[in-house]
């Protein structure tokens, strides 16, 4: 009996992430409608019923281990007063009801990464999710080479393949997780490795082919960072002092270089891939958000109550800028917009602690599964500088953000023994 319900606890944690990662249903009910087509900002009762589903089912699971998760919750830290700001904004939000169903909403999301980080360990956490973006790669190519009409776009990107999701770059963003995953369980298996190395290989092709080309760069950052992880804590740290500072010097100079020619030759860069240094217009809007930005600086204009196109606060940036953005394209301008300076500051303290604690896992536990929150934190700094995910209701990356951060507060991370953690 318990072997059955593990079973069921599995596939409902597979299918709840890849609900959250925005496929394939929502591709399904629209009709494989493209951006710019008509239909294409459609919203659908069924996939609202299914998140209700997730939230019942989860709460349900959270009360029969109680205990440990209650042990989680007291090791959440300045977690809980982020949603406690949230859920307070709900007092002077610029529109209180579209606040009190977004804080629903994030709760439920929450109540589903507090069940993920208690259920079970980083190196499970590892292997679910392999599954998860395993059935992601292998029906992403079903649909791009069999199902045409749905896996790839038309209109104004026609030909990018998009696979179960309703557009290339949000493809392209969940396959940046998908590589990292598979290539830390490839360096971690033992046994079937030639499974990982083909699902690696099957989601840098549909990373390729969606030409999301900020996904492709931050790929590249991700593995240079895995790289340099690898060599600094398992060769470099373990070396001779006066091998240690040279190695360093050499690291820092090849930094320095880099930044110099990227400031010097930002514009030819960027124009491979077809960019320009504005981010597509995006950096010409950020000056209007700043203005708002300043008119309410500490609180924000309440969660999720900014972005309402002509109808909210961002008639003003609507105004006064040829793109109708429905966010700001940037995680922490969002977040500020949403509960101010004040949020942000909680998040970034979380966020900093969090970080210090994965390197400090690192340092203390030599196995890949260790490299996958410094990896995931690394990529949520890089995504947000384009995309707005930092604190999203229903949104797989927020929700793997928050599990890892309860996940590092485990009471098995507490008994390493690294003078990072003390």
């Amino acid at each position: 009996m318990n072997k059955l319900f593990n079973l069921f606890e599995k596939i409902f944690t597979i299918i709840s992430f890849i609900h959250y990662s925005g496929g394939p249903l929502l591709l399904i009910l629209s009709g494989g409608v493209s951006e710019g087509e008509e239909g294409d900002d459609a919203t659908f009762p069924l996939i609202s019923l299914i998140l209700i589903v997730i939230y019942f089912i989860t709460f349900s699971l959270l009360l029969l281990r109680w205990k440990k998760v209650f042990s989680v919750i007291l090791r959440g830290g300045s977690i809980w007063l982020l949603f406690g700001l949230a859920t307070c904004s709900i007092i002077w939000s610029y529109s209180p009801e579209l606040t009190r169903t977004r804080v629903i909403a994030l709760i439920g999301t929450l109540l589903f990464s507090l069940y993920f980080a208690s259920r079970y360990t980083l190196k499970e956490q590892l292997n679910l999710l392999g599954w998860v973006f395993g059935i992601i790669v292998v029906t992403s190519l079903f649909y791009c080479i069999l199902l045409p009409k749905y896996g790839l776009m038309s209109g104004i990107h026609t030909g990018a393949w998009r696979g179960i999701y309703n557009h290339k770059n949000v493809l392209g963003k969940i396959m940046v997780l998908s590589s990292v995953v598979f290539l830390l369980l490839a360096m971690a298996a033992k046994k079937h490795r030639w499974i990982f190395w083909n699902l690696l290989s099957g989601s840098i092709i549909l990373l390729l082919l969606s030409r999301s080309s900020s996904s492709l760069i931050n790929l590249l950052i991700l593995v240079g960072i895995l790289l340099f992880l690898h060599v600094l804590f398992m060769h470099i740290l373990r070396w001779n002092y006066m091998l240690i500072i040279p190695t360093l010097i050499v690291i820092l100079l090849f930094i320095v270089i880099l930044y110099s020619f990227l400031a010097t030759s930002g514009e030819q860069v960027a124009g491979i891939f077809g960019k320009d240094l504005t981010l597509t217009g995006r950096t010409a809007f950020w000056p209007l958000i700043l203005d708002k930005i300043s008119e309410k600086p500490w609180l924000g204009y309440g969660f999720g109550a900014f972005w309402q196109g002509l109808e909210g606060p961002s008639a003003y940036v609507w105004n006064a800028s040829a793109f109708k953005a429905p966010n700001s394209h940037n995680g922490y301008l969002d977040l500020c917009l949403e509960l101010g300076l004040t949020g942000l500051s909680i998040y970034l303290f979380k966020f900093v602690s969090s970080v210090h604690r994965a390197i400090a896992l690192i340092r203390s536990v030599s196995t890949p599964d260790a490299l996958w929150p410094v990896l995931l934190l690394s990529y949520i700094v890089l995504s947000n500088l384009t995309e707005s995910s930092l604190v999203l209701q229903n949104n797989l990356l927020w929700t793997l953000q928050t599990s890892t951060f309860l996940s590092l507060y485990r009471s098995p991370l507490n008994k390493v023994t690294d003078p990072l953690l003390k």
